[in-house]
């Protein structure tokens, strides 16, 4: 996701991630804990022009169709034999800050915006794993203790190269968001406007941006493994036009290393 939070949606032993090469490859995985620590470097929220460096904790388990994982938050999913799956996930959104933060998104540019406060959320993805190498799915993630509207996410997956040790994922996925949400964290208001300068803006719901990902996974063991993931994100007019979008463009680094037990 470009807005808001550090998120992990394309490291290749997320529990997402994992449970759609499991349907391919027609396989149950055995219950499982992972811990790890996961580098990035990204922009300081969704449309700044300057970086920053996080150190994310990689926190996840699995028994059967239940998971917990740090990033998503603890759900389950239900898997059909023709490919289909459903998953729903409890989570947590960490917000934005109107000031630099080494913990959450936020940028000294943003003083007088306010901050975005942290809310629990409910996600339900769909989606269909047509062959071993290709993966659709549609996502839509509600806010449960602040009204700050819904996210919808369609993604396509590609897995063009597979062994027993490495994976390679490419993933395309369309942002889009209804009219609550797209002001949340694109809008401008009359308050926030005259704290903190920027010019008011109404931001319009719909088709917002699009997410590129490209992740490597590596298996030195059977219990550790690495990720290193580029994504290049793009946003819209209806984002892009807001004037706390300093570059409608940015790209992200992730390394991430992993034991699983």
């Amino acid at each position: 996701m470009i807005t808001g939070k550090i998120t992990l949606h394309m490291v290749c032993f997320s529990l997402g991630f994992s449970a759609a090469t499991a349907m391919a490859d027609e396989t149950t995985p055995p219950p499982s804990v992972t811990l790890g620590i996961a580098g990035i470097n990204a922009p300081r929220y969704s449309g700044a022009d300057k970086q920053h460096w996080q150190l994310m904790p990689v926190i996840q388990a699995r028994d059967g169709a239940f998971f917990l994982d740090s990033q998503k938050g603890i759900g389950y999913d239900l898997q059909a034999d023709n490919g289909l799956y459903l998953e729903h996930t409890l989570g947590y959104g960490l917000g934005r800050s109107d000031q630099n933060s080494s913990w959450r998104d936020g940028d000294d540019r943003l003083r007088g915006m306010g901050n975005i406060d942290a809310t629990m959320n409910t996600a339900l993805a769909l989606g269909w794993s047509v062959t071993p190498w290709l993966v659709l799915e549609g996502k839509a993630t509600l806010p449960l203790s602040d009204s700050q509207g819904v996210q919808y996410r369609t993604s396509v997956t590609l897995i063009p190269w597979q062994t027993s040790d490495d994976t390679v994922a490419l993933q395309v996925a369309g942002l889009f968001g209804d009219g609550r949400y797209m002001n949340t964290w694109y809008g401008v208001n009359s308050k926030q406007s005259a704290r903190s300068g920027f010019e008011r803006y109404d931001a319009a719901g719909g088709f917002y941006g699009t997410d590129t990902s490209l992740t490597w996974s590596h298996q030195f063991t059977p219990a550790w493994a690495a990720s290193v993931i580029g994504d290049y994100s793009w946003l819209d007019k209806h984002a892009s036009d807001s004037p706390i979008v300093a570059r409608h463009n940015g790209a992200s680094a992730t390394l991430a290393l992993s034991y699983t037990f």
